[in-house]
């Protein structure tokens, strides 16, 4: 048998990487977790998920303050300013913090970091920076990274990605986001709330793209109404800086008439695509699928013995919480156990003002399998929405029409980024939009609305 460094080997510290790399340690397994950032936690922790949130959260409080909201509740400000060099460092700790928290959870559970860049050798020899080293099983975990838009070049100062967009330095008087999906109208709605103008332009005739199509019309007005602009089906040809911003030239989606828009900032938002290049898959006897990802079976098992993959490098949706789950199975199934993910459960959320949630079907997807029946409720008649001034949204459970078991659930909510997890919970499990009707909630909560909604489904809601 032959002696290995290493019984796992992760390749990326991103969410799904560092969970991986802890429950195999905890498994009992040698492992060690390869890293070429100067931090761990991949794009989530550095430049993503977290430092978004940091930001989203500030500026929400901020637009409550200078927008009135806090007066209405009978808390008035005098005076206030924007101290964006603040907000900034209030981010970056927040990162430092996590980040830092993944390092000492490597420590306890005894992995090694090996700082890096990886790049495999054969299926079971990679090489981290100057060290080679072998291991009986490779888990890739690298993540993704921003797509880019042909033709257009991303200067972090003019024209940003998401990254850029975390750091500019001030307040720009026009931001033009280019793609109307989950990051561009997070970060759209920072800057706006900050008091930039905000332009989104998406290819498609609504934002939100793989979302329920109640939801996307809804997600659309409520952004508009708070000053978000839109220019729908049209795309971007062409970017050019001029002077201190830039000029877009877009048209059409299906042809017709160009015009230009002025801009300070432009944000490149159109996708993810997944981190492979420079990890020499040949030498390991693999490739990339059509869309750039590597294959997997349902164990999360590579073509090649030995090498397995999870996260945003595989099919499926570019999730965090995706990659972490998978983490975990993954580890468990090299261990002999026995590891699942539920892929038809998988929630996803926008952290816009109100929050955007679902899990499961879509409405139009659910039709295409078969009669259905939907439950809607409005936040508006939520009791807990009402007394906290967040009237907009709504909650939609969707139903087999002959079973009732539910086949999805989306919310519009203050807090349906929390509300989501007991619908998933619910839908894992098998449940009715019966078995929801009659779980006892909490009063008053926004929660609430979703067993209104499950009511509706049969056409009993009470409070509507």
């Amino acid at each position: 048998m032959a002696d290995y460094d290493f019984d796992v080997l992760v390749i990326g510290s991103g969410p799904g990487g560092y969970v991986a790399a802890i429950r195999a340690a905890q498994l009992g397994l040698k492992t060690a977790c390869a890293e070429s950032r100067e931090t761990l936690g991949g794009t989530c922790l550095n430049v993503g998920c977290i430092p978004s949130k940091a930001m989203l959260h500030a500026s929400e409080l901020y637009e409550a303050a200078k927008g009135g909201m806090l007066a209405k509740l009978g808390v008035k400000i005098d005076s206030m300013s924007l101290d964006l060099e603040t907000m900034h460092a209030q981010r970056m700790d927040a990162v430092k913090q996590l980040t830092g928290g993944i390092e000492f959870l490597f420590k306890k559970n005894k992995v090694e970091w090996l700082k890096g860049h990886a790049s495999f050798e054969n299926a079971n020899t990679v090489k981290v920076g100057d060290r080679t080293v072998t291991a009986k099983n490779i888990v890739i975990a690298t993540g993704s990274s921003v797509t880019p838009l042909p033709g257009v070049e991303i200067d972090q100062q003019v024209v940003v990605d998401s990254t850029g967009a975390l750091e500019l330095p001030k307040v720009p008087g026009h931001m033009v986001v280019i793609g109307g999906g989950v990051i561009g109208l997070e970060l759209g709605s920072v800057w706006r709330r900050l008091g930039a103008r905000v332009t989104v332009v998406e290819f498609l005739d609504q934002i939100l793209p793989g979302m329920d199509g109640e939801v996307r019309k809804e997600a659309n007005k409520i952004l508009k109404k708070q000053g978000m602009e839109f220019k729908l089906s049209t795309k971007v040809t062409k970017v050019e800086r001029k002077g201190d911003g830039a000029v877009l030239t877009v048209e059409p989606s299906a042809g017709g008439a160009a015009e230009t828009i002025e801009a300070d900032v432009v944000l490149v938002s159109i996708g993810r695509r997944a981190n492979t290049e420079g990890l020499a898959l040949d030498k390991a006897g693999l490739a990339v699928n059509a869309r750039g990802q590597i294959d997997i079976d349902h164990d999360f098992a590579t073509k090649v013995p030995g090498v397995w993959a999870i996260g945003d490098v595989v099919p499926g949706p570019m999730l965090a919480h995706k990659a972490e789950d998978e983490g975990i199975a993954v580890s468990e199934n090299i261990a002999g156990l026995t590891g699942i993910v539920n892929h038809d459960v998988i929630p996803s959320v926008v952290y816009t003002w109100p929050e955007i949630a679902g899990v499961g079907l879509t409405e139009e997807q659910a039709k295409e399998r078969g009669p259905i029946k939907v439950g809607k409720f409005p936040m508006l008649a939520n009791s807990r929405a009402k007394t906290n001034h967040e009237p907009d949204g709504f909650v939609k459970v969707i139903a087999d029409a002959a079973s009732d078991r539910v086949l999805g659930i989306w919310c519009i909510a203050s807090v349906a980024g929390t509300m989501i997890a007991q619908a998933a919970q619910a839908m894992e499990f098998g449940a009715t939009s019966e078995d929801i009707a009659y779980t006892c909630h909490a009063h008053p909560t926004h929660s609430e609305a979703i067993k209104e909604a499950a009511m509706a489904v049969t056409g009993k809601p009470i409070h509507i």
